[in-house]
């Protein structure tokens, strides 16, 4: 998978498929994007090249822990972040951003008790209405990539 921003100065490529997509409906998402929610496909960051330079930006966010926005410096476009429950190791990149966003649907919707009231949701993936356990919602295979790198870096 390859994305951008919407000048072109700085791309990236995922080598490898996302462990999980979130469609994240809380207010702090629906206000950082200006629209009716955000969605993130989390990947390790070791497995996200990027070409070009970005510019990075703290904010907070709703778990008073923060995030850094990783935005190009150019067009200001937010291409991927870093939230502080999994520091530099995971990057939340932005699907709209990527080359076939329509390639990366959501796997699960969060936070939907703020969710705006004229989005209609499906039942094809779990809505919360809040946060989830990952061992009950991620993949197998995403469990285990998590964990080997979680070791790896442990060292």
């Amino acid at each position: 998978m390859e994305g951008s921003c919407t000048c072109g100065a700085v791309s990236y490529q995922l080598t490898q498929r996302p462990l999980f997509t979130h469609c994240c409906h809380c207010t702090w998402c629906q206000r950082e994007t200006g629209s009716a929610f955000a969605l993130n496909a989390m990947i390790e960051t070791e497995n996200l090249q990027v070409s070009g330079v970005v510019e990075e930006m703290a904010i907070p966010s709703n778990s008073g822990k923060g995030q850094t926005i990783a935005r190009c410096p150019t067009c200001k476009v937010a291409l991927f972040s870093h939230y502080a429950g999994a520091g530099r190791l995971m990057a939340f990149v932005r699907v709209g951003t990527l080359r076939d966003p329509a390639a990366c649907p959501p796997d699960i919707h969060i936070f939907t008790s703020t969710k705006l009231p004229w989005l209609v949701l499906d039942d094809k993936v779990p809505v919360l209405p809040e946060y989830y356990d990952r061992k009950a919602h991620w993949p197998q295979a995403s469990l285990d990539r998590r964990l080997a790198l979680l070791a790896k870096h442990a060292k």
